[in-house]
């Protein structure tokens, strides 16, 4: 599985920023050529970001952003959830159309668990636990 691209740069975004950005603020333009996005894609991400609160939007010559609140408090799940990335969980992974416990594929049985397992992990892996990691942008 892999996200859609906006989803992608929004968690780095929200990584980087989490991680390097304790004490001060990050413009639009510093992000987007430190991690290499397309500066109008990622204004574009910045401001659904700022909706949806995962970020503060500071204005003025020695503005930028922020993280809204601790990276303790932002999951995966909550950025793939803003994203609307989150897996469908009644599309079958062979492509026929609905696929559940009642109308399964020969795979269901065989997917169910990893899908479970990834639902979790996304659920309690925070930006908080991804700081102390080292990892390429």
């Amino acid at each position: 599985m892999q996200f859609h691209t906006t989803t992608q740069y929004a968690i780095r975004v929200l990584s980087y920023i989490a991680k390097h950005g304790k004490d001060r603020l990050y413009s639009a333009k510093e992000l987007s050529d430190i991690l290499v996005i397309p500066y109008k894609f990622l204004t574009k991400i910045m401001c659904e970001l700022v909706k949806s609160n995962f970020v503060n939007s500071i204005r003025g010559r020695e503005g930028g952003y922020e993280l809204a609140k601790p990276s303790n408090e932002i999951s995966i799940h909550d950025i793939l959830e803003t994203f609307k990335d989150l897996e469908d969980d009644t599309k079958c992974v062979l492509g026929i159309g609905r696929c559940d416990n009642k109308n399964k594929c020969v795979l269901h049985d065989q997917c169910y668990k990893p899908r479970e397992s990834l639902r979790e992990m996304y659920k309690t892996t925070t930006l908080d636990k991804l700081e102390e990691q080292d990892f390429k942008m």
